[in-house]
């Protein structure tokens, strides 16, 4: 299927699918009855250095994806689950952070996306 990625302060639509927060914080002014969420798997964000280090600086753009995937390479358990829901169903993966090019959720697609391309939905 596919993999989205949205502001969480967005409102909720049908197509987003399976909805999931990507963040190890939860969002600065959302309450969370008011976030529509169906998971929020902490240990896919960034590990909190990582993201410190990042600081949204889109100059350390790249090392940070590097970094980032590094990081998830070594903790398939969290993310595998959430690539093979995508290979059957759209998910769309939800942030807290105003850039919207630069953030971990657009990192964590491009990720899942090689992976899919890869090994194919299972």
């Amino acid at each position: 299927m596919s993999i989205a990625v949205k502001r969480v302060y967005e409102p909720a639509a049908k197509s987003d699918g399976y909805r999931v927060l990507v963040d190890r914080l939860w969002p600065r002014g959302l309450k969370k009855e008011d976030a529509v969420l169906d998971e929020w798997p902490k240990e896919l964000a960034p590990s909190t250095s990582l993201r410190k280090w990042f600081g949204h600086d889109p100059a350390r753009w790249e090392s940070f994806r590097h970094r980032y995937a590094t990081e998830l390479d070594d903790h398939a358990e969290f993310w595998q689950p959430l690539a093979t829901k995508a290979g059957r169903r759209r998910v769309t993966l939800l942030y807290g952070a105003r850039d919207e090019e630069h953030n971990n959720a657009v990192a964590l697609k491009c990720y899942l996306d090689a992976w899919l391309k890869a090994n194919g939905p299972h």
